[in-house]
């Protein structure tokens, strides 16, 4: 891909450039925003830290890396032309594939020149006599917004625990975050790997074949299914693309935001033989829907525990060193942590160079010259993998100054954990979005649909501000009070608020414990936005507008005003709150 003249290294910063829109970041999310903002005739300026357009699939080359939800519904749905024109090779579609789709997307829609890579965002200020926002960057360039949209991504700051003698180390250190792109061979070297994550399990395979020593550090134990990927073949992508609409409808529907066969009995009503059946059955179907083999999963212990000893007797008829197998065994609830999708991942510590050493009770003490110590033994390594996560969710806010009325920063009001109305908008920041924030599902839903609907929600709210002669918009606070009420009264109907998780920031030191995603499944919230939007943007105080509140002209949000999958979600289960989520 050629880069545009306007993108190369030596481009002259830009100063007192005006937009009705500044975005930040150029993943799934902030693509899609500049399309909408250009189709509703907005001028935008989209800044992006990376040198290319893709988000987390610029960024996580590490081998092995791809999506956990199927590739046919890793999408957008907003273009049927997008759909058929697009063709899926895999099943589980490889970080390759992903990041070609995103510039296929960008070169399709003509959104390239729109946007600024290689600099990124380090300050946005709230100007509140001019009622704008005054955004600077690593570049030098200084420009004005009526708008500033966070399109920064739930997953995006990568997490490095200071480890002592980091610096002592002699080799090379990755972060499967950050991973090089021109790749890295291990060929021949003595590989150690801190984590046991979603990217170390599916990297872990891929690096024991070239290294000659694999050591994996793991302090916790994850569950995972396998992911059974395959190609996908000409008749199948046909049978999708035959009623693409009827798919992506439906899969609006479930608590997830995308589509797969789900059980609604209760797994405790079933006998031990039925449930074994059940879960053979779902194992051999693979990824995350195993999840959805018996509705109560998530919500009762006794339910959870029948699931989960399941998973461990699959680990240990794997794994066949009977010390290893216990260690690689979770003792948690199933699902409380992300499940995670995997390719060979146990079937690894079989091989007589893979090495697993636990650290859990005695951690990493330090770095050394030659590589790791633990519990006063050292391991000889040639290079170390960080997988170790991100600061999810808020970590990308944290990198960048913004300032809101008062002076007040969003760092200072988020200190006791993250503060926002339906996830979209945080008060005392007039004419500030973000796309997937906390207080939405993001992560407990599928990526690209929860950014499609936060997206044309905003874009029909803006296009609505613009029709009334408003000049700022921001929640009112006693609204975004009840909803971050609400989003925590939710989460603990579910089992996933009993574990120390990045989904509540448990694996960063000093974050405070605030479950941050919404719990309640995606078409509730999806009703909720559509609720608000009804009501005049009912929550939201509406200033130097020529109307009140008032219901808006659709235009975009239409197509998530779908009812909720009765098959999945029961009036009952919706008034208990007690909604599936994978």
């Amino acid at each position: 891909m050629v880069p545009s003249p306007l993108n190369e290294p030596e481009r002259r910063p830009e100063v007192d450039a005006v937009f009705d829109a500044v975005v930040v970041g150029a993943g799934f999310a902030g693509l899609y925003m500049l399309h909408r903002l250009r189709g509703l005739g907005f001028t935008a300026r989209v800044y992006e830290a990376g040198g290319g357009v893709g988000g987390t699939w610029y960024w996580n080359r590490y081998p092995g890396a791809r999506c956990d939800v199927e590739s046919m519904q890793y999408s957008f749905s907003f273009s049927e032309e997008l759909d058929q024109q697009w063709d899926w090779s895999e099943k589980y579609a490889p970080q390759s594939e992903i990041l070609a789709y995103a510039n296929h997307v960008a070169d399709r829609f003509d959104l390239r020149r729109h946007i600024r890579f290689d600099t990124r965002v380090t300050a946005a200020s709230f100007d509140e006599a001019a009622k704008c926002w005054r955004i600077e960057t690593d570049r030098g360039d200084k420009v004005s917004a009526k708008f500033c949209i966070m399109a920064v991504g739930c997953l995006s700051a990568a997490n490095h625990p200071p480890f002592s003698g980091r610096e002592d180390f002699s080799g090379p250190v990755y972060h499967t975050g950050e991973w090089p792109h021109e790749g890295v061979d291990f060929t021949g070297l003595r590989v150690g790997i801190i984590g046991t994550g979603s990217s170390a399990i599916q990297s872990i395979p891929i690096i024991a074949q070239q290294a000659c020593e694999l050591t994996v550090f793991q302090r916790t134990a994850t569950y995972s299914v396998p992911a059974w990927n395959a190609k996908l073949t000409p008749e199948y992508r046909s049978s999708i693309k035959a009623d693409y609409p009827a798919l992506r409808a439906k899969a609006r529907a479930r608590p997830t935001g995308f589509y797969f066969p789900f059980n609604m009995q209760p797994a405790l009503e079933a006998t031990e033989e039925e449930r074994e059946r059940q879960y053979q059955e779902a194992w051999e179907r693979g990824g995350l829907p195993f999840l959805g083999a018996y509705g109560d999963l998530l919500f009762e212990k006794a339910a959870n525990d029948t699931i989960a000893e399941f998973a461990r007797r699959k680990i240990r008829s794997i794994v066949k060193d009977p010390a290893t197998a216990e260690l690689l065994c979770p003792d948690n609830v199933f699902g409380c942590k992300r499940l995670c999708v995997d390719t060979g991942y146990f079937e690894t510590y079989n091989l007589p160079h893979v090495k697993l050493v636990d650290v859990s009770k005695t951690p990493i003490e330090r770095f050394t010259a030659d590589g790791i110590e633990v519990n006063g033994v050292g391991y000889p390594l040639d290079a170390i993998i960080y997988a170790t996560g991100f600061a999810a969710m808020t970590g990308s806010f944290d990198k960048i100054r913004i300032t809101g009325r008062n002076g007040i920063t969003l760092a200072e009001k988020w200190r006791a954990g993250p503060r926002a109305y339906l996830g979209v908008a945080t008060a005392g920041f007039p004419n500030l979005f973000t796309i997937t924030g906390p207080g939405s599902p993001s992560v407990l839903a599928s990526m690209i649909q929860a950014i499609e609907q936060h997206v044309d929600w905003m874009a029909d709210f803006m296009a609505h501000l613009r029709d009334v002669g408003a000049a700022t918009v921001e929640p009112l606070p006693d609204f975004e009070d009840e909803w971050v009420e609400h989003v925590n009264e939710v989460s603990k109907v579910s089992l996933r608020s009993t574990c120390s998780s990045w989904y509540v920031g448990a694996n960063i030191p000093g974050r405070p414990r605030v479950f941050m995603p919404y719990i309640g499944g995606f078409p509730v919230y999806v009703q909720k936005c559509n609720e608000v939007m009804t009501n005049g943007f009912e929550g939201f105080v509406i200033d130097g507008a020529n109307a009140g509140n008032e219901a808006p002209r659709v235009r975009l949000t239409e197509r998530w005003r779908v009812p909720l999958d009765i098959e999945v979600i029961s009036p009952a289960a919706v008034a208990a709150r007690r909604v599936p989520v994978v």
